[in-house]
């Protein structure tokens, strides 16, 4: 597996998810991290964006998910984001996204919610 990364960080898109009707009714927004490991190596000798993983196309996909179909838990949409990046080229490796809501609809203090997942090719 390489060690190469292509990391896309704090990406804000507003959806519709959560298991409160108010989360469902009002949306919020949300903030993904996506972090692919692919070799890079012939990106980098060629500097053809053919021989690498487009970010655009991540970003795209992302925003595609999280502005999509409204999921009860971040868990379910971490899953879709997963699986959806993954899809995009044969060369990623593993992808890990992390999904926070910064707004949290609890009573107490804190900085939102956040789940981190990491899939890797073949299920390894």
């Amino acid at each position: 597996m390489s060690e190469d990364s292509i990391t896309l960080r704090r990406m804000v898109f507003f959806g519709f998810h959560g298991d409160r009707p108010e989360e469902r009714t009002l949306g919020q927004r949300f903030v993904v991290d996506v972090v692919l490991t692919a070799d890079l190596s012939q990106a980098g000798a060629s500097d053809s964006l053919e021989d690498t993983v487009d970010y655009g196309k991540v970003y795209s996909v992302v925003k595609q998910v999280v502005e999509g179909p409204p999921a009860n838990l971040l868990e379910a949409l971490g899953e879709r984001i997963c699986g959806e990046v993954m899809g995009i080229s044969d060369r990623i490796e593993t992808v890990e996204v992390v999904v926070a809501k910064p707004s949290v609809p609890l009573r107490g203090a804190l900085d939102g919610a956040e789940v981190r997942l990491v899939r890797r090719r073949g299920g390894c």
